[in-house]
């Protein structure tokens, strides 16, 4: 048999693969569907209210979501979100008949309900989540402490001296790890001065006293823009007072227009960094600025990066690299979305004089799938993968909680997870193409390598 016609039985044959894949998904999307409603409801405090009743267990799982990431730090303090989170179980001021907790009565009381009660700053919003069973006392309680909480955080200003000096201890470690050289240069060169790019650093640390805590938060902590996600075993009407009931220390801040944030801009040359570090692996880091969150385009992207680098041992750097190489154990791409352009990142390790080799394969990868796109194979492979692993994304409630409060945050419709499968299955190989190519800009990305004693 002829090298032609084997060629010619072969792209046959994928293409034959690819429809039969593609109709498999079509038949069973309706399996991956979301299965519980989504009410949405806006209080007269301006909070917008999300509530998924899951009977399934008596617990109720409840996120509130404000516009006061460290996007929102002030130049020269920052670290300034993240430090507010912090501290906010460092204790309580007496607040509307509540007595006063330090952070060890605080600990305690949080014990005796068996609930939980945590505050994480991202770079876009600062997030508040309570966990606690359903049972009427107990969830009167755990309302009732997370209410005083969130009105009355005592930000004692020896406290945050003392986690001050855990974060600087911690940075100075830090600082002795080749991928934190290499984060921190390919931020720098990514995000320019843009807030998503700052680092928070012993001297933005020192900048920070009691007052700047407690400003923040009062200036950028209100009910009037609050998302609010519940998940569990709860009524609407519950749920309505509920939330009401949390919000009422917030609910009389002035709700202004906060002052909007510079767009993350677009590279406009190649920047090469390369840096040695007495280190057994090199770190390599290769990208640029992506897309925000919404970009219309986001599930085309998701699919082009799944099969770029993003889907482990089957995506296209990984094959490349690793198995056809062997110049690393793994390497990854991803995109991340905010409210601005999040940087888009391949990341990998290996020996020090492999460096510039990876480098270079990784640069001719990404300038081959920008111009190529994907195969309809790897369209209809990453299509099953990703409809077969949507079902794992809504399998606990806490899970139910993240997506929907990322619905909540980004302004998606209530319908979305449920069209989700259907958008990743309706997806062609030129929408994939086109919105990579778009996006990415081989001729202008960013390239940081730190490792080996010379470069």
């Amino acid at each position: 048999m002829s090298a032609t016609s084997i060629s010619s039985r072969w792209a046959a044959w994928r293409r034959a693969s690819a429809q039969l894949a593609m109709a498999w998904l079509v038949m069973h999307m309706g399996m991956a569907q979301a299965s519980l409603a989504i009410e949405q409801w806006t209080q007269p405090s301006g909070a917008r209210v999300y509530l998924v009743r899951s009977v399934a267990l008596p617990m109720l799982d409840l996120q509130i979501d404000v516009d006061a990431g460290s996007r929102r730090d002030p130049q020269g303090q920052s670290g300034l979100a993240q430090a507010v989170a912090q501290m906010f179980d460092k204790g309580v001021s007496a607040h509307d008949g509540h007595r006063a907790m330090d952070e060890n009565q605080l600990v305690e009381a949080w014990a005796d309900l068996g609930a939980q009660f945590r505050v994480q700053a991202t770079a876009d919003r600062l997030s508040f989540q309570l966990r606690t069973l359903t049972r009427a006392d107990l969830l009167d309680q755990a309302v009732s402490l997370s209410a005083h909480q969130l009105a009355a955080p005592a930000f004692p200003q020896a406290v945050w001296a003392r986690e001050r000096e855990r974060l600087v201890a911690a940075w100075q470690q830090a600082q002795t790890r080749p991928g934190t050289l290499a984060g921190r240069l390919f931020a720098e060169a990514v995000y320019a001065d843009h807030p998503y790019g700052r680092e928070a650093r012993p001297d933005t640390w020192a900048a920070i006293q009691e007052a700047d805590l407690r400003a923040f938060f009062e200036r950028h902590v209100r009910a009037c823009d609050a998302r609010v996600t519940l998940v569990g075993n709860i009524e609407r009407a519950q749920a309505d007072a509920l939330v009401a009931r949390l919000l009422t220390g917030w609910s009389s801040r002035p709700c202004d227009t906060l002052p909007s944030v510079a767009e993350v801009m677009p590279l406009t040359e190649a920047r090469t960094l390369a840096e040695p570090f007495d280190a057994a692996q090199a770190q390599i880091l290769v990208g640029q600025p992506g897309f925000p969150r919404s970009d219309p385009d986001f599930l085309a992207l998701t699919v082009g990066n799944h099969i770029l680098g993003g889907s482990g041992f089957t995506s296209r750097l990984m094959q490349e690299i690793r198995e056809r190489r062997g110049l690393t154990y793994g390497i990854y791409s991803h995109f991340s979305p905010g409210r601005h352009a999040g940087a888009f990142t391949v990341s990998m390790q290996t020996r020090p004089d492999q460096a510039q080799q990876a480098v270079r394969l990784i640069h001719e990868e990404i300038r081959r799938f920008v111009v190529e796109g994907p195969t309809p194979q790897e369209l209809a492979e990453a299509q099953q993968a990703l409809i077969n692993g949507f079902s794992l994304r809504l399998d606990s409630n806490r899970k139910w909680l993240d997506n929907v409060a990322a619905m909540a945050w980004n302004d998606l419709p209530l319908d979305y997870l449920d069209t989700w499968t259907a958008q990743i299955a309706a997806l062609t190989t030129e929408q994939v193409r086109s919105a990579m190519q778009r996006v990415l800009q081989p001729q202008r990305l960013v390239t940081v390598v730190v490792g080996g004693r010379e470069q």
